[in-house]
């Protein structure tokens, strides 16, 4: 199997662990993954948040990594693209405003490829109007803005994701194994044990 093109969108103060590992678990297997932040170029960083579950009424937040891109956003064509991931954290609130990224975003829907948003990754999606009669999971404080977009939030557990079509979305990083494995499937990689 030939490995994918795939388009990975973040901002300072994404979630740390929602653009790691699915970054590095991409590349993993074989696909080829561009991290690319607008207004950014190829080998500057975002800063990242890491936001923890402890107890409290909502996660914790605080400062992560530096997170390099290896591309840059100017130079992006999103027809070049085999799929798209959009991270959560804090970034998706405001990446939604940028009329470039809400366009690419659409560009996947309208190609039908595939894409896998987590977190507050659905704020994007709301954001960019691509989630009407769709089912999507995210953070339980992004549910209004699913609703409000139009889709159906799927009220799965923290650690559990969930795939209609070409969309695979999950609450946050502990669903990370479900979120991949979905993802893959969507893709049509195949991991063979031998």
């Amino acid at each position: 199997m030939a490995g994918k093109r795939i388009l990975m969108i973040v901002g300072d103060f994404g979630e740390d662990y929602e653009i790691m590992v699915p970054f590095q678990a991409l590349l993993a297997v074989g696909h080829t993954v561009h991290a690319v932040c607008p207004g950014k170029k190829a080998g500057e960083a975002v800063a990242t948040a890491i936001h923890d579950f402890e107890g409290q009424q909502t996660y914790s937040e605080k400062r992560g990594h530096n997170f390099a891109l290896n591309a840059t956003f100017a130079e992006v064509e999103p027809a070049s693209y085999d799929a798209l991931v959009i991270p959560g954290g804090r970034a998706p609130e405001y990446l939604r405003l940028n009329d470039t990224v809400v366009s690419c975003v659409r560009h996947f829907f309208e190609a039908g490829k595939p894409v896998a948003a987590i977190c507050h990754g659905a704020q994007l999606l709301a954001g960019a109007g691509v989630l009407k009669g769709r089912t999507c999971s995210a953070y339980p404080a992004c549910r209004a803005e699913v609703e409000l977009a139009g889709g159906t939030y799927a009220d799965i557990a923290i650690d559990a994701a969930v795939t209609d079509g070409n969309l695979v979305s999950a609450p946050a990083w502990p669903a990370h194994p479900a979120f991949i494995a979905q993802f893959l499937a969507v893709l049509g990689t195949e991991i063979r044990h031998g």
